[in-house]
C-alpha cells in the first residue's frame, strides 16, 4: 500500500504548505476578477485562426479551383461576376489545448515596496486571464498536473479551483502531448539546472512551451544599499552583508546570464520567453503572450494544411 500523502514529512513542513496553500485560495476571488478585467482589454479570444479551413466564421472569397466540388461554390457571389465563380471560405476552427502552471513556491510570495503585488498573486492572476481568453474562444485549457483539460465558458473558474489545492512543485510535464502547448508562470530564479531540466522534459513530451518570467522590480534594480540582511524564501538561509551597494554589479549580471541562457534556450525551441516585472499593467505581457500565441498556431495550421492537400 503506497504510504499517505505527507508521510514521514516534518510537520512544520506540512503546515508550512498548508498555509500557503490557504494563501493563495484567500486571494482567488480577487484574482480572478482582476483575470477578467485585463482579459477584457486585450481581446475576446484567437479560435479564429486567420487561416482557411472547417468552421463557421466567414473569412473570404477566393475563385474556384478547377477539380474541386461544386458545392463549395459560392453562387451568390459568382452571379455578381461573368467570367469567374467564387468559392466561400471559412476561418480554421479547432479546440487546442493550452496547459497552465503557475510557481506557487515561496519565492513566489514576495513583494517589495517598488513592486505593485505579490509575484505569486501576479502569476496566478495571468494565469487566470489566459484561462478566460482561451476559454472564450473555446480552446481547452488544464492546469498542468492538478487537472483534466477543460472546454468551457467558466474554465478560469473550475482552473482556480484547481489552484486553490494546487500544493507548490515543479511542472510536472507527463500531461503533455505532442502538438499540445504549455504556458509556465515563474520567477525562474532556481538554480539553471534545475529549470533546464524541467524544460529537457517538456521537450521530450514533443510539447511546445511559453515562460514568462514574473519579478519583482527590486529583483532587477537591486536597490539595496548598506548593511542588509537577505532570507531564502525556500531554505530560511540568512545571509548579512555590510555595503549591498558592493554586489548591485555582480548580481544584475548574473541574472542578465541566466535570462540569456533561457531566452536562447527558448529561442533555439522556437518557444517563448516574455519578462513580466509586477511594477508594469498585467496587460503588457498578456497582450505579447497573446500575439505570439496567435502566430505559432497560425503557422501550425498552415503547415497542417499544406500537408493535407
Amino acid at each position: 500500500m503506497a504510504p499517505e500523502a505527507g508521510a514521514g514529512r516534518d510537520p512544520t513542513a506540512i503546515r508550512g504548505v498548508l498555509t500557503e496553500a490557504k494563501g493563495v485560495a484567500a486571494g482567488l476571488p480577487d484574482l480572478l476578477i482582476e483575470a477578467r478585467r485585463v482579459s477584457a482589454t486585450v481581446m475576446a479570444g484567437w479560435h479564429g485562426r486567420r487561416v482557411p479551413g472547417r468552421g463557421e466564421t466567414f473569412w473570404q472569397f477566393r475563385p474556384f479551383v478547377p477539380g474541386e466540388a461544386a458545392s463549395s461554390v459560392d453562387w451568390r457571389r459568382s452571379a455578381r461576376d461573368e467570367q469567374h465563380l467564387f468559392v466561400r471560405e471559412k476561418e480554421w476552427e479547432a479546440a487546442h489545448t493550452m496547459w497552465l502552471w503557475a510557481d506557487l513556491s515561496a519565492s513566489m510570495n514576495f513583494r517589495s515596496r517598488l513592486g505593485g503585488a505579490l509575484k505569486r498573486d501576479r502569476a496566478v492572476m495571468l494565469l487566470l486571464a489566459l484561462s478566460e481568453l482561451l476559454a472564450a474562444a473555446g480552446e481547452r485549457v488544464g492546469l498542468l498536473g492538478e487537472s483534466d483539460p477543460v472546454l468551457a465558458r467558466n474554465a478560469a473558474e473550475r482552473i482556480a479551483q484547481f489552484v486553490a489545492r494546487a500544493r507548490p512543485g515543479k511542472p510536472d510535464p507527463r500531461s503533455l502531448r505532442r502538438f499540445s502547448d504549455v504556458t509556465l508562470f515563474g520567477d525562474f530564479l532556481d538554480p539553471l539546472p534545475e529549470t533546464e531540466a524541467t524544460l529537457e522534459a517538456i521537450v521530450r513530451s514533443g510539447a511546445r512551451a511559453h515562460l514568462v518570467q514574473v519579478v519583482d522590480p527590486a529583483e532587477e534594480t537591486f536597490p539595496f544599499t548598506g548593511r542588509t540582511e537577505f532570507v531564502d524564501p525556500e531554505t530560511g538561509v540568512r545571509h548579512v552583508v555590510g555595503r549591498a551597494e558592493q554586489y548591485r554589479g555582480d548580481y544584475q549580471a548574473r541574472l542578465a546570464a541566466l535570462r540569456e541562457r533561457l531566452m536562447l534556450t527558448c529561442r533555439r525551441l522556437d518557444w517563448t520567453f516574455l519578462i513580466h516585472r509586477t511594477d508594469r499593467p498585467a496587460s503588457e505581457v498578456l497582450l505579447a503572450l497573446h500575439a505570439r500565441l496567435a502566430d505559432r498556431h497560425a503557422h501550425a495550421v498552415y503547415s497542417s494544411v499544406g500537408r493535407a492537400a
